[in-house]
């Protein structure tokens, strides 16, 4: 029996990679994207999309309804548009979430997998990254994503919706965007060689970053949907368990290089990936070598 999954922006850059291993497993996909950041183009042929935003709940609840699995991945992301943009990105990034959480309790939906982030344990001293230490966001998106995990649990521990939040690091790959000044740092590399400027680096380019390819970030979604021994909230880290260097990366990619100013941003990165082993018999497959080597055209 084909289950409906309901993936609540899908047009965007890891959502389309979501929708598209959903539809090859034969669910019945529905889209949830008002296409601010996501592209019409992106959603997969068999997966039906609905152009609503997330914060109108009324327009979000007929959708969610009756869904088995809704895979929450709708945001305003990037730390700098939050910092110059706290009231918008809460609006997206807390009160949807509340939406979707509400309409999938009011729906008989069976569990919620949200889209967590790195970015809520701050700039910690101590490497790796494990779910267990304090969260310390240092950015309205990283507390906005936070607060979306605390109320995954609570409508878990509340209402008895299975939820669990994956925080994801530095995620790359098919659908990433490289455009604008909140590009994620692979893809406006990769589109500055191919437009034959430098690379621009922010600081000294010393910081490291736990870059994740998408196909393991998408295969954490579908464990994640399907094990027992996850559903009351947990957060579980999604990354390559280990990280690089900003100076690293660019030299992997080639190219002349620019540095500009340092911006508000964590030192490093790195997860530990035990729990999600543990709870979801998961563990990343791409090497960041052929990940990006994928991506880069060819000669």
């Amino acid at each position: 029996m084909s289950k409906k999954v309901v993936i609540v922006g899908g047009a965007g850059f890891i959502g389309s990679n979501l929708a598209e291993a959903c539809v090859a497993r034969g669910d019945k996909v529905h889209v949830i994207d008002n296409l601010t950041a996501g592209k019409r183009e992106q959603v997969p042929e068999g997966a039906v999309l609905h152009e609503v935003d997330v914060c109108v709940y009324e327009d979000i609840v007929p959708i969610i309804s009756g869904a088995d699995t809704v895979f929450h991945l709708a945001a305003l992301p990037r730390v700098q548009y939050s910092i110059e943009h706290p009231k918008e990105s809460n609006e997206v990034n807390v009160t949807g979430t509340l939406n979707v959480l509400t309409a999938a309790k009011e729906g008989g939906v069976r569990r919620v997998v949200y889209s967590a982030s790195s970015s809520a344990y701050g700039d910690q001293e101590i490497m790796p990254l494990v779910e267990t230490m304090k969260p310390e966001p240092i950015s309205p998106y990283a507390l906005q994503k936070y607060i979306g995990e605390e109320y995954c649990t609570l409508f878990s521990t509340v209402y008895g919706l299975e939820t669990v939040s994956l925080r994801y690091f530095n995620v790359y790959g098919k659908h990433q965007d490289p455009e604008g000044p909140y590009a994620l740092v692979i893809g406006k590399f990769l589109k500055q060689k191919d437009d034959g400027v430098p690379l621009t680096i922010t600081g000294d380019g010393e910081q490291t970053r736990d870059f994740t390819a998408v196909e393991d970030v998408v295969r954490a979604n579908l464990l994640a949907s399907e094990s027992k021994k996850v559903g009351k909230g947990e957060a579980i880290n999604i990354g390559a368990g280990n990280n690089c260097s900003i100076n690293k990366l660019a030299a992997f990619i080639g190219g002349e290089v620019k540095y500009m100013e340092a911006r508000l941003e964590p030192k490093h990165t790195l997860a530990d990936i035990s729990k999600a082993y543990e709870l979801l018999g998961w563990e990343p497959q791409v090497a960041l070598e052929d990940g990006i080597r994928a991506l880069l055209p060819v000669e």
